[in-house]
């Protein structure tokens, strides 16, 4: 027994601790923790704020400013940037680990740098797109892997998952923060002329995040190479990613791009043979339903503000909501609900997420008493900064926002662990790598979004935004239906879990 003992770890043999002081204990074992890995937290904050303010201008930006309509803008958006970012983010991983974490960070930085300038400085459509958007998408794909794998590596094997829960917490804080940024911005109206250029609001948003983007480089900067966590000791490792240049650099990220589609193409051909792969595929393509309502509040949500409650609505702040729910709900829900299975949380979740798109579509008089309220009142005057009266609108998006995020906390974090509990032995990468797939339906869905604000709320005419908010509340609802109806066929038993049905 004691020849065992010597061999495992600290954090495997030392007592467990609980209560509050085994709550603490989860947070203070990142005292200590390397440079590297607080750098990570500095730098997903910077990336995701940057990508926040950008995603919620996205949409305007293409409207205001290049002139495209409600439908070509939507189609642009949800059908060419957002899963061009999915498909690039499928193809870094491989990436990352060829040139290695701190090289991917700089790339990706540097692309977005250039493309943020392009999309500040033109107006015109076709560089604005080439130049801009979607070099844009390849150099935000770069970092969503490369965050990843820079937690695993410079995180002990005890600061592990802390670190993904402050990595996870920290992209809603980004969120919030660009919620905010995003009304303070656009309601300046601020005129600036720089040797006769004159940023509009949307452009100036962009400059923010550009500004984002280049306070990463000294961020960057400071990483040490070839650093790694290893149960609380820094280890230094040569690896051919972080030591010197390679010769050929740009040779071998083709070479590893190239390698990449083809080791994903036969990632699908193998996981086609199994019968688990369609029962799980079905599984997120319902999913994906959930994720279009979510991607909504960046590309329709925006317009819908504006135009029904005014230019300087705080849509915004409004959006943030859903940033400080998460923040709150998901650890408690987390620790409440484990022995749950993760099928039946997700139901739960799409049905809680449902019910709350349904809140938009009633009737706006419902809910003027709400306004006049103390709580309206708050929400009005304390959070959104409003003056005069409080339009009904803002109460049904805040209930709205609430409720949604309560059902996202349910279900959101339950979809990759069912991949990986029905995952069979030895395949649980391939079948987690699925899980962008919620995502990219999502944003294929909501492609749509523009002609349903051209056909309900336009910019000029009749007005019917309670018909589009069913239309998205009914299309939220096909997650829940489906996956009750076709449970036999998609459900399968999860390791470690007995609730059945």
């Amino acid at each position: 027994m004691a020849e065992r003992t010597k061999t495992l770890p600290a954090e495997e043999i030392v007592a467990p601790l609980t209560g509050v002081r085994g709550f603490l204990a989860k947070f203070t074992v990142l005292k200590g923790a390397q440079r590297n890995l607080w750098l990570t937290f500095l730098i997903k904050l910077l990336i995701y704020t940057a990508y926040s303010v950008t995603n919620k201008t996205m949409v305007l930006w293409l409207s205001k400013d290049l002139g495209f309509s409600d439908q070509a803008a939507g189609a642009l958006v949800g059908w060419v940037w957002a899963p061009a970012m999915t498909v690039f983010t499928l193809l870094a991983g491989s990436l990352t680990d060829a040139i290695g974490l701190r090289r991917t960070f700089f790339l990706g930085v540097a692309i977005c740098t250039i493309a943020r300038s392009v999309m500040v400085v033109t107006t015109i459509p076709s560089l604005a797109l080439a130049c801009g958007v979607l070099p844009l998408a390849v150099g935000e794909a770069l970092g969503t892997p490369v965050l990843l794998a820079a937690t695993r590596r410079y995180s002990t094997v005890a600061q592990r998952s802390i670190s993904f829960s402050i990595i996870y917490m920290i992209m809603n804080v980004g969120y919030f923060a660009a919620g905010w940024i995003f009304d303070y911005v656009r309601q300046l109206h601020l005129h600036v002329s720089l040797f006769g250029f004159e940023p509009s609001s949307y452009q100036q948003l962009f400059m923010v995040s550009l500004a984002f983007e280049i306070v990463l480089f000294p961020v960057i900067y400071f990483i040490r190479r070839g650093v790694e966590a290893n149960n609380g000791s820094r280890v230094i490792e040569k690896s051919s990613g972080d030591d010197g240049t390679p010769p050929s650099f740009w040779k071998s990220i083709g070479d590893t791009v190239r390698q990449s589609a083809i080791h994903t193409a036969h990632l699908f051909r193998r996981l086609i043979g199994q019968p688990g792969f369609y029962r799980l595929l079905v599984f997120f393509l319902l999913i994906g339903f959930l994720k279009a309502i979510f991607l909504q509040m960046d590309y329709v949500f925006p317009k819908f503000g504006i135009r029904e409650l005014g230019v300087n609505a705080p849509v915004g702040k409004l959006s943030a909501i859903n940033a400080i729910v998460i923040i709150c709900l998901v650890p408690i829900v987390g620790a409440l609900t484990q022995k749950f299975t993760a099928y039946r949380m997700v139901i739960i979740g799409g049905v809680i997420c449902a019910a709350g798109v349904f809140i938009m579509a009633l009737p706006t008089q419902w809910f003027v008493t709400a306004a006049d309220s103390a709580v309206g009142q708050w929400l009005g005057h304390g959070y959104l900064g409003l003056r005069g009266s409080i339009h009904p609108y803002y109460i049904m998006a805040a209930l709205y926002l609430v409720v949604f995020s309560i059902g996202e906390a349910f279900y959101s974090p339950r979809v990759y662990e069912y991949a990986a509990a029905i995952a069979p032995k030895g395949q649980e990468a391939s079948y987690a790598s699925l899980a962008y797939l919620p995502f990219l339906v999502g944003k294929l869905l909501v492609g749509t979004g523009g002609w349903f604000l051209a056909a309900f709320v336009p910019e000029h005419g009749p007005r019917r935004p309670a018909t589009m908010w069913l239309v998205f509340a009914l299309a939220a609802s096909v997650a829940p239906i489906g996956l009750i109806a076709l449970r036999r066929y998609i459900r399968v038993p999860e390791a470690g879990r007995q609730d059945v049905d």
